[in-house]
């Protein structure tokens, strides 16, 4: 496989959200569990368990479950610079391309989280570095308030240029000549407090700033961006507000299953394309491998049914895949590489998984690998490496 190196286009590639959200109590941020939900005995915010096979005594972190041997259960921490480096080896060794770099607003506002947030971008920057990945900022709106997105999110940006020096890394995604810079949770019809017009104003900054702009921008939209329904604000002034993006990319997780894929993904590509083409846009699709969060339902006191959106052995994701290629794209985002809380991870995963709660997500039957091995098909697809099968490759047997 050849080796990768930090790309001037999104043109053939396929990326990877990351959220780099894991801590655990000893890791160093000082933030106890972090997005696993072990603040209480016998609960867990998982439904997918990490496969830690080969890391290292100072990667693992021993957790209140138990396997059911009695042995203690172990997850990694996102703030370990070499378990990071290791997720960017797998990326390497399986022909995938980087990272979007998920950076929560909500998160920049405590000194201690934004600290962490710093040090997984620090981590991520020297991992994409050392493997010829590449890797870019998006950043994710919700949870804040009116008046945050430039009280927050710009100032942190103009945090990133002028103090952290996050443009000058070899490793840094571009796009049409330009650094790309990604906006998530534009035009959502879920409550929340920030405003179209804002966002419309945070895009504007990045895209025409002498000083802070001058960027390639994604907006991460609803599903119902152009249609102005479903998920997405009734309010026109979306569509404004993506007339300064040169990429969209709409949100299609948990929005069907594997009965619904194609059907759903059919009767918005042309139209959604269409829209971008004349409007001189890039359409960056996202496809995922499955969905569930059971578990993370019960601690809030509701429920879901674990294994909500089945993987089916990558059929599923393959689908998507085939679908969206198929139609024309010309670049993928998989959502995500490490996302663990809503079973959407295409990371390595256990076979072995530990008793308690209400279990997790588990295909024993597959190498722990099987789903970053699939990116990689994937990615082979889009640049036409490999011929577009409808059914799932078959992969070699070592």
């Amino acid at each position: 496989m050849g080796h990768l190196s930090a790309s001037e286009s999104l043109f053939g590639r396929v990326f990877c959200g990351y959220q780099g959200w894991f801590n655990t109590p000893g890791d160093g941020a000082n933030l106890g569990w972090r997005h696993y939900g072990f603040e209480k005995p016998g609960q867990c915010h998982l439904d997918l368990w990490p496969d830690l096979t080969g890391f290292g005594d100072d990667e693992l972190h021993d957790t209140p479950l138990r396997f059911s041997d009695g042995s203690v259960a172990q997850v990694f921490s996102s703030a370990n610079a070499k378990t990071t480096l290791r997720h960017f080896e797998w990326m390497r060794d399986h022909g995938i391309d980087g990272v979007f770099l998920q950076r929560f607003g909500t998160t920049l506002r405590d000194p201690r989280l934004r600290a962490h947030n710093d040090a997984v971008l620090a981590n991520v920057r020297a991992a994409a570095e050392a493997t010829g990945r590449s890797f870019c900022v998006m950043y994710d709106l919700s949870g804040l308030k009116a008046g945050e997105i430039e009280s927050i999110v710009m100032q942190d940006w103009k945090r990133l240029r002028q103090i952290l020096g996050v443009l000058e890394s070899p490793a840094y995604q571009r796009h049409a000549g330009r650094p790309v810079v990604s906006v998530w949770g534009i035009g959502f019809d879920d409550g929340r407090d920030y405003t179209v017009e804002e966002c419309a104003e945070l895009m504007r900054f990045l895209r025409d700033n002498p000083e802070f702009g001058q960027l390639t921008t994604m907006a991460g939209v609803p599903w119902g961006w152009r249609t102005l329904d479903q998920d997405a604000v009734s309010d026109p002034a979306l569509h404004e507000a993506l007339e300064r993006v040169e990429i969209i990319s709409p949100w299609a997780v948990g929005r069907y299953d594997e009965a619904g894929a194609k059907g759903q993904i059919e009767s918005v590509h042309e139209a959604d394309t269409a829209w971008c083409r004349e409007r001189g846009k890039e359409y960056l699709p996202v496809i995922f491998p499955g969905f569930s969060w059971a578990n993370l339902q019960k601690m809030r006191g509701e429920e879901a049914p674990l294994n909500q959106i089945p993987r089916n052995g990558g059929t599923f994701f393959w689908g998507q895949a085939h679908e969206r290629i198929r139609l024309g794209s010309t670049m993928l985002y998989v959502a995500m590489f490490d996302e663990m809380d809503e079973a959407t991870a295409i990371f390595k995963q256990a076979i072995r998984v530990p008793e308690g709660t209400l279990g997790f997500v588990n295909e024993t039957e597959l190498p722990s690998d099987h789903y970053l091995w699939l990116t990689g098909e994937i990615g082979s697809a889009l640049r036409r490496e490999r011929s577009l099968t409808e059914a799932l490759p078959a992969r070699p047997v070592p």
